[in-house]
């Protein structure tokens, strides 16, 4: 069907042992990885009749692979998602050409790649705050652009103050201060890395605003049983959504926390687990017994036998560790299942300390179960205990007491 000699897969036949077994070790079904390898000699037989070699398949060779597979016909793995696991393969044997730069081409594309390379490796900035500091970062180098060209030593204070002032005109609250507090890191960076001769981060005006202005709200204890309820306990999906809802839930963790968990993390005999928190701080989490006995349940008959040391996994092949949205959609999926409105992984983190508050624990102790290193970020919470606020209420003047 594919190529005139489809079954021979050119040079990549050699290889189809080894993709076999690297598919079943990621728990893909016997017909899935039929049409992996089929794939595979696809492409060998593409290139064959191409004349080209693994190391000439670049991004656009692979789009032209792909447009000849829709005009044969094809009807699976016929998009880049589709080709993914092959060349996730073939790249880890060092057979494809190096990948273009993380940063694309633009202005400035390399002092933007250094930038990424300065959050990720001296900063230790998470992957959502790095691809975030990023887009902003070059939202403002487009603005100071002419051209391809940005000319460093003449970017001005008036230039940083006005992109933020036209920025910020269709931005507000939390939007607002997440760009300015972007800037200013990228203007340290650029004027500590040498492009510029003046520190321009103190030209990024500061962004009005009261601290705490909101309401931490949690849901209640009946929204929270019926979320932990919709999960259905005889599959699979669902003992591992009720272990992640349950640990949200009662632990207050973050959905990039949960989704980073390792079984090595777990300590049964002390019932502790540790937990990859935010600027890769490692802390150590009592397990409560409705945690532990949630994360057994799943553990023991949710969980697929697979290589992968990452607690929580993907119920479809391949079976690898969930993402942090992946923990927040399962959240989302909850709520539709109970006919809740959505709310993410942080309500439930709000939630937590709600129920920490009202179980009668203190503020300092709400900011140390949260791993929270100022008061000042615990002390939202206090807007809402209601036991100790009314103990301050001081009766209305002339009225009832």
């Amino acid at each position: 069907m594919f190529g005139s000699h489809p079954g021979a897969g050119g040079s990549l036949a050699v290889h189809v042992p080894g993709f076999r077994a690297a598919l079943a070790v990621r728990c893909y079904s016997e017909r899935a990885v039929r049409t992996h390898v089929e794939l595979l000699r696809h492409l060998g037989s593409w290139l064959q009749d191409e004349d080209l070699s693994l190391l000439e398949l670049t991004a656009d060779r692979v789009a032209e692979f792909l447009t000849v597979r829709r005009r044969l016909g094809g009807r699976g793995l016929i998009t880049a998602f589709g080709v993914a696991p092959l060349l996730e393969y073939l790249a880890g044997l060092g057979l494809l050409p190096p990948q273009s730069r993380s940063v694309p081409a633009g202005p400035a594309s390399v002092v933007l790649e250094r930038y990424r390379n300065y959050l990720l490796g001296e900063r230790g900035v998470a992957a959502q705050g790095v691809i975030r500091y990023e887009r902003l970062a070059r939202l403002f180098v487009s603005s100071v652009a002419v051209g391809d060209e940005v000319d460093w030593p003449c970017v001005s204070a008036s230039d940083v103050s006005c992109f933020v002032v036209r920025e910020c005109s269709s931005r507000r609250g939390s939007a607002a201060r997440n760009l300015a507090a972007a800037l200013r890191s990228f203007l340290r960076f650029v004027h500590v890395d040498g492009w510029t001769p003046l520190g321009l981060a103190g030209a990024v005006p500061p962004v009005g605003g009261w601290r705490a202005q909101s309401l931490p709200l949690g849901l209640a204890p009946d929204q929270v049983r019926r979320l932990l309820d919709s999960c259905d306990s005889r599959r699979e999906s669902g003992r591992r959504d009720f272990a992640i809802l349950t640990m949200l839930v009662r632990l207050g963790l973050r959905a990039g926390e949960v989704a980073a968990m390792r079984l090595e993390d777990i300590d049964w005999r002390a019932a502790e687990i540790v937990v990859h928190g935010k600027d890769r701080r490692d802390e150590l989490l009592p397990l409560p017994n409705d945690v532990g006995k949630a994360l057994t349940d799943y553990l023991s008959a949710g969980r697929p036998p697979t290589t992968s040391r990452a607690v929580f996994l993907r119920v479809l092949a391949p079976r690898q560790q969930l993402t942090p949205t992946a923990v927040t959609a399962i959240v989302y999926g909850a709520c539709d299942r109970v006919g809740l409105p959505r709310v993410g992984a942080h309500r439930l983190r709000h939630t937590a300390a709600s129920a920490m508050l009202g179980a009668g624990a203190s503020l300092s102790e709400v900011g140390q179960a949260l791993r929270q290193r100022e008061l000042k970020t615990t002390a939202i919470y206090a807007k809402v205990d209601d036991a100790r606020l009314r103990l301050l209420a001081q009766p209305w003047p002339g009225g009832a007491a």
